[in-house]
């Protein structure tokens, strides 16, 4: 892939750009491997390839410059606003979204944010593409003050932009370097934004957890379901579920699937979706993980974990070792966390994995394995 920013210096995010992508997917492949070498009798699949270019289904663009004009994109070393508009990660209905929402900002008069001095108001702008061209535009601001003004001209960005289906301001009021804040104020009658995968229509409210590349998320998944169904268990739980994605591809008859999740927006994503597909027994609860695990009366068959970049962690591990669950899916974004999770799981063995390249020019990945007892 080539990528101006990238020759130009201007952004160097893709540390692997300069390698093939398959010298990539090699790299990213042996690595893996090598984390996970100690594990006899584990079966490779073959690694699943993403789209070059194109693939991301969300930016996250930090807003600088000045209200007339604005950049969309990075910061960089001197906190200065680097433009990245065009920058190829991104499908054409995100990078044809960034003008009119440029647009937008000098319109509304809404002042960006400058973290040398701490003042002004506009974050970010994060967008989100479905795979039906939808999306949902999100503005991070650190206080109410411009919320009238971006009523009043949500009509004209609605009109540059007929895709928009969902608009929704965060406030995020310190200076640190967290992206989102807890309050979220809907600008739309439209709550959630469809997301389309294998025939199972996924709803994504403004602070649900989605992953970046739906393509490779589609294709984990059907794996996963895959597993679910030749398994066969009655009993399945999905822990850190999301809006729901595992947990309802693998539904089947029969089968009680649980989906614990921490945020209160994704859960009400996941029942939305299971209650349109009838499936009436699958259900899905705010919770935590761990603290849901350590309080059941009764341990399922089939567990499936896809927990943030630190793991499960020791307390959540050492239950399932425990446990009489026969078989676990543990999906990882960092295979460093996901060794040392396996490390204190003993009795869970490592059958089959598969590497999922999600983020494409760095050397992050989704590695999936399916663990069975004994």
């Amino acid at each position: 892939m080539q990528c101006s920013y990238y020759d130009a210096w201007r952004c160097r995010s893709c540390t692997l750009l300069e390698r093939p992508y398959e010298a990539q997917l090699e790299a990213k492949v042996l690595r893996v491997r090598g984390l996970l070498a100690g594990e006899t009798g584990l079966e490779w699949l073959p690694p699943v390839h993403s789209a070059e270019a194109g693939f991301r289904n969300k930016a996250k663009m930090v807003v600088a410059g000045t209200t007339d004009r604005p950049t969309l994109g990075i910061l960089d070393a001197d906190a200065r606003g680097v433009d990245l508009r065009h920058c190829p990660l991104y499908p054409n209905a995100l990078q044809e979204s960034f003008a009119a929402l440029a647009e937008f900002i000098t319109g509304a008069a809404l002042a960006p944010y400058d973290v040398a001095s701490r003042s002004g108001e506009l974050k970010y702008v994060l967008v989100t593409a479905s795979p039906d061209g939808g999306l949902m535009v999100r503005f991070v601001l650190r206080s109410q003050e411009s919320l009238a003004r971006i009523r009043k001209h949500l009509p004209s960005l609605r009109a540059a932009l007929p895709g928009l289906e969902v608009a929704s301001i965060n406030l995020q009021p310190e200076h640190k370097a967290v992206i989102e804040g807890e309050r979220e104020v809907l600008l739309t009658e439209q709550e959630a934004l469809a997301m389309r995968l294998n025939g199972i229509l996924l709803h994504l409210r403004p602070q649900s957890f989605f992953q970046t590349n739906t393509e490779v998320a589609a294709a984990l998944y059907r794996q996963v379901q895959d597993w679910a169904d030749e398994l066969a268990p009655d009993s399945l739980w999905d822990l850190y579920s999301g809006v729901g994605g595992f947990a309802l591809h693998c539904a089947g008859p029969g089968r009680e699937v649980t989906g614990i999740e921490a945020s209160p927006e994704a859960v009400t994503s996941a029942r939305a979706t299971a209650r349109e597909a009838g499936l009436g027994r699958v259900r899905f609860a705010a919770g935590d993980a761990t603290a849901f695990a350590l309080g059941a009366k009764q341990a399922p068959e089939m567990v499936i974990v896809n927990p943030p970049r630190r793991g499960i962690g020791p307390e959540l591990a050492d239950w399932l070792e425990r446990s009489s669950v026969r078989h676990v899916v543990y999906s990882s974004c960092n295979p460093q966390s996901l060794v040392r999770d396996l490390a204190r799981m003993p009795s869970l063995r490592p059958r089959r994995a598969q590497l999922l390249d999600m983020f494409p020019h760095t050397w992050h990945d989704e590695v999936v394995t399916l663990l069975h007892r004994g």
